[in-house]
């Protein structure tokens, strides 16, 4: 059996964010490119943070409720702003750059932690999805990131994804799995409810990163992607088990080409 990571904290143990905690990240993490698409790539950092166990007894300590505003398939919490700044400035100085980005103009964070069972998802959550799409992707960015504070790569990594359709027949899916019933969506298209995981008549999938303790990775949040969650049945509400991560959100603008 995989070990597990204590989700309470030591008595006396330092806010992991603070500077007599210790170093953040870590000097030696390694970064590599993954391909996701036609002039993307994914920014893959391993063993990024020196500290892991600490920051992951944080997150599992953090208020986990269900959101609202938008179809997170689980629980979430938001980072407090010193936080955020904190892996928004790590991004500006070490990822930015390898995305196309030259400034951020806001990031921030959250603490995540995926839950819902195959049976209840909404049909918009049996695809894979956009964080936020540029009006004028030329001029802008908006990046994202996961860190991954587990250690069972059962619980699913991400994968990215592009469509098999024009367009208008894009939109028109999109729009019908947000307003219709599950049973009128699947009778429509064929899917039935689960996370998706590889390809299908409307996605294929182009590049898959797994999961992996103390990795994050760094991505066009307007790319289409998702959690790639094969093994639902090792979900967990409890975030010493669970699929806990970090996941950050970055407004850029674009490096001039």
């Amino acid at each position: 059996m995989l070990p597990q990571h204590d989700p309470r904290s030591s008595p006396g143990e330092p806010d992991p964010w603070s500077p007599a905690a210790g170093p953040l990240f870590n000097p030696a993490a390694r970064v590599r490119l993954v391909p996701i698409g036609p002039d993307a790539q994914c920014v893959v950092i391993d063993d990024i943070l020196a500290q892991p166990e600490a920051v992951a007894r944080w997150a599992a300590q953090q208020d986990l409720r269900e959101p609202e505003g938008y179809p997170y398939p689980g629980l979430v919490a938001p980072a407090p702003a010193s936080v955020s700044a904190l892996l928004s400035d790590h991004f500006g100085r070490h990822v930015r750059g390898l995305l196309g980005g030259r400034r951020t103009l806001d990031g921030v964070l959250r603490t995540s932690l995926v839950t819902v069972p195959t049976h209840a998802l909404e049909p918009r959550q049996w695809l894979c999805h956009r964080d936020r799409v540029a009006d004028d992707p030329a001029a802008w960015l908006f990046a994202a990131s996961v860190l991954y504070l587990f250690r069972d790569p059962a619980l699913g990594g991400t994968s990215f994804y592009r469509p098999r359709l024009p367009q208008a027949q894009l939109n028109r899916l999109l729009a019908d799995s947000q307003q219709l019933d599950a049973a009128t969506f699947a009778a429509r298209y064929g899917l039935q409810p689960g996370y998706m995981a590889g390809s299908n008549d409307w996605f294929e999938q182009v590049a898959s990163v797994p999961a992996a303790w103390n990795r994050a990775i760094y991505y066009d949040g307007g790319i289409f992607h998702s959690a790639d969650i094969t093994h639902p049945a090792a979900l967990s509400r409890d975030p010493a088990r669970g699929r806990l991560t970090l996941n950050g959100f970055y407004t850029c603008r674009r490096a001039a080409r």
